[in-house]
């Protein structure tokens, strides 16, 4: 399906750095024994530090130490960094975050670079300084609010995304992009899980706006209906499309929405969200709704994999 990688959160290194002031592994060869293994197995390793004095979890932070971890992250075999932002400021990112980025670039291993700089300067998508993060190396940055496992939590994201499409679409495209944060589909945190339908939801609006797809539920549970919607070939192919173009909200915010996104082929996706959740909701669309000129059109059900006519 693509999924091609497996990535640590915070809290894997010791509460000090080596009498090198190299990153220290809780257990000596814990990386070194993951990326063997997920190598072995054709997948990616992914890690997670902190453009700060410390990580969120408080552990240390890569501040002034940009070099030596990016050398680091590359002796052990790293293939995509996550860099937080607790315990800096704005214009501390301004800096570290361009050093690391270049730290990476010179390390001699190609790393995938994801940037949580524009999550920590507020809501107004507007007032980013987006050609920054692309100059820094950030091939994909978190822009705003962690998810939570919640309808509540997804929707606040989708509306987010609705409001700032025009914005965020103008930044996004192939080496840097908007990350709207995991899926939650077969999630399972405080003992709850979506319904089918908020999961299908949250794949669609994703894949609409090339969200980049990272699950957050644990592989050894998740039940087939939650594979189901994950594995979805063509919902996958949208999100993943070549030509790279962020789609966008195109009516105005409200329980009941259309989303839309070009594709490279000439086609269009189109996402008809129905926050509610109630199956007599209808929502409607005409060709004169969207923004390019359609007289006749073929339409598919991507879920169902069905053609409709």
């Amino acid at each position: 399906a693509g999924y091609n990688q497996i990535s640590i959160d915070d809290c894997w290194t010791a509460h000090t750095r080596d009498s090198n002031n190299r990153l220290k592994r809780m257990k000596p060869d814990f990386h070194l024994e993951s990326t063997e293994f997920t190598h072995s197995l054709n997948i990616k390793l992914g890690i997670y530090a902190d453009e700060g004095t410390l990580t969120c979890g408080g552990y240390p932070g890569s501040l002034g130490f940009e070099k030596i971890d990016a050398q680091t992250f590359k002796e052990w075999g790293v293939d995509y960094l996550k860099l937080d932002g607790c315990y800096n400021s704005k214009e501390g990112f301004q800096k570290g975050y361009p050093k690391m980025g270049e730290a990476l670039q010179n390390s001699g291993r190609k790393i995938t670079y994801s940037c949580s700089w524009p999550a920590y300067l507020g809501s107004n998508e507007t007032e980013k300084p987006f050609q920054d993060f692309i100059d820094a190396g950030c091939n994909l940055w978190r822009n705003w609010d962690d998810i939570n496992n919640s309808w509540e939590s997804i929707v606040s994201i989708m509306d987010h995304w609705g409001d700032y499409g025009e914005i965020l679409q103008k930044f996004a495209g192939p080496g840097h992009w908007n990350d709207m944060d995991m899926l939650l589909v077969g999630d399972d945190h405080y003992g709850k899980f979506l319904s089918v339908d908020e999961a299908q939801s949250q794949m669609a609006i994703w894949s609409i706006c090339a969200s980049p797809l990272i699950m957050s539920n644990d592989l050894r549970t998740v039940n087939q209906t939650y594979k189901d919607v994950l594995l979805n070939p063509e919902v996958i192919a949208v999100d993943q499309d070549s030509l790279g173009k962020q789609g966008l909200r195109l009516s105005e915010k409200g329980n009941q929405e259309v989303w839309f996104r070009e594709l490279a082929d000439g086609s269009f996706a189109i996402g008809l969200l129905n926050k509610l959740g109630l199956e007599d909701e209808k929502i409607t669309i005409s060709f004169a709704d969207l923004p390019s000129h359609i007289e006749i059109a073929s339409l598919r059900n991507l879920y169902e994999r069905k053609d409709l006519g």
